[in-house]
């Protein structure tokens, strides 16, 4: 065998990913609140970037997000034009600012006596109690530990004599100190599952009896309602379970809930559908969700005149280019959503006129292809987006649903739609419970093709319980 050295030149073609294309490209699958929380921190970094509240004449706005052409049956109300060139998301900028109160030089900040109290939080109402009740200066340590370990729900998170070791004391104490925290309000607090929780609260109201006690110790026959079985184990008649379980019911699963409450996101959406007196859609970005920025050049040619060194004057020309990519991506991001959108709209036509029976089965894959965009751009611009439509408030990506085939040979139906079939069938049976056979023979005389496991499948997703299960829950509970 020979060896030998040679040298070829070869030609090849690559795609270069800068880190401003990656930012792009970050930038169309972030949120509206993450992208503002993106546009703050550029705001910071850069002195030649501002917000466009609509007065600064020395500033550049970003292109318009204006769509032109396109098909008639849908309007694209992207950001328009005010003439010179600065974006109008809807309204008078001037006159949103005249509309805001403005507050004399004594009345911006409020006085003490005006200022909101802030609530208790669980810990500090925990710890306020424990303070009275133990006098101990090593029990109240065990204690403050043992508030630390109770979670937002009032449960506590944690193995008991792991916090023993930890802290070089006896397991005994440390139950005794736990038993101590068990009876401060809220009733149920310091649990370590839910029986003891339930326990807790029974107890507090002096009605946890061997019978309710039994009851507490079987609560999966309570979950599957197998009366028969419950009145065995306690001892007790129908009437006295039927009492039993309203007791139950009256009690707090989650006592710690009422102290640090779960604050539920507030949605914005980021495009508006609305209709129009013509019968068709005008397709919109939200004004209130797009960060509004400015190049400032008036700044940028004020100090660039007055640089004289190097870094200086290539520190300004970086800021310079930073702040027109960042205008430009933005603009880019708006325009890439509002196209997407509007092709959503025009392909689920159907279900913004009809509802959600007439959702059609749509991939990604069909609208990149009438777009003109890679698929994994259009997932981007559909992650965390949504539309406030005359039907609702959708996530983007719920208009996207697998293929179910027509018994009749007809256009396929998406997979949502024939959850909604299975629901609405499920929403009106009486006494006649349907199986998961009959919902079969019902789908398929509407001329859906549908396997058995498969409405197994979106009934679960529901969380819609079993033929068998809902056959019990109709029927009287102690019957």
């Amino acid at each position: 065998m020979i060896f030998s050295q040679r040298l070829d030149l070869r030609q090849s073609q690559a795609l270069v990913m800068t880190p401003q294309l990656q930012q792009a490209i970050k930038l169309l699958q972030l949120s509206s609140q993450e992208l503002n929380q993106f546009i703050d921190s550029e705001l910071e970094t850069n002195p030649l970037l501002d917000r466009d509240e609509g007065g600064d004449e020395g500033a550049e706005a970003p292109p318009s997000a204006q769509e032109s052409g396109g098909d008639a049956e849908i309007t694209t109300e992207a950001a328009g034009s005010d003439g010179d060139g600065r974006l109008d998301f809807g309204g008078d900028p001037a006159a949103w600012q005249s509309a805001k109160p403005r507050l004399g030089p004594m009345e911006e900040v409020p006085g003490l006596d005006r200022t909101p109290s802030r609530p208790k939080t669980l810990r500090e109402h925990l710890l306020e109690q424990l303070a009275v009740d133990i006098a101990d200066p090593v029990d109240r340590l065990i204690g403050a530990e043992l508030v630390e370990m109770v979670d937002e729900a009032g449960y506590l998170a944690g193995d008991l004599a792991e916090l023993a070791v930890r802290l070089g004391c006896p397991t005994a104490r440390a139950e005794m100190v736990l038993s101590r925290l068990q009876q401060c309000d809220p009733a149920g607090i310091g649990a370590r599952d839910l029986r003891e929780c339930l326990g807790l609260q029974l107890k507090e109201r002096n009605r946890l009896d061997p019978a309710m006690q039994a009851l507490l110790d079987h609560l999966p026959l309570l979950a599957s309602r197998d009366g028969a079985g419950l009145m065995r184990l306690c001892g007790v008649d129908a009437e006295d379970l039927a009492e039993m379980v309203a007791e139950i019911k009256a009690l707090d699963p989650k006592p710690g809930l009422a102290f640090d409450p779960v604050l539920a996101t507030p949605v914005v959406p980021e495009v508006l559908l609305r209709a129009l007196p013509n019968g068709d859609w005008a397709v919109e970005l939200n004004g209130e969700t797009l960060p509004r920025v400015l190049v400032n050049r008036r700044y940028y040619a004020e100090i660039s005149g007055k640089s004289r060194a190097k870094p200086e004057r290539e520190y300004i020309a970086e800021r310079l280019r930073q702040a027109n990519w960042l205008a430009k991506a933005l603009h880019q991001r708006a325009t890439t959503i509002i196209k997407v959108a509007r092709e959503i709209v025009r392909q689920q036509d159907g279900f913004f006129r009809h509802g959600v029976q007439h959702l059609r089965p749509l991939v990604l894959r069909d609208i990149a292809a009438e777009i003109g965009m890679h698929e994994s751009t259009v997932s981007r611009v559909t992650a965390n987006k949504y539309i406030a439509t005359p039907r609702g408030l959708f996530e983007l990506k719920y208009f996207f649903t697998a293929a179910v085939a027509s018994a009749t040979g007809g256009d396929a139906l998406s997979a949502e739609a024939v959850r909604f079939r299975i629901k609405a069938l499920i929403d009106t049976e009486q006494a006649a419970i349907l199986s998961d056979d009959r919902l079969v023979t019902l789908l398929r005389r509407d001329g859906v093709a549908v396997a058995r496991r498969t409405v197994a499948k979106y009934r679960e997703a529901m969380h819609i319980p079993s033929s068998v299960q809902r056959r019990r829950d109709h029927a009287s509970f102690l019957a």
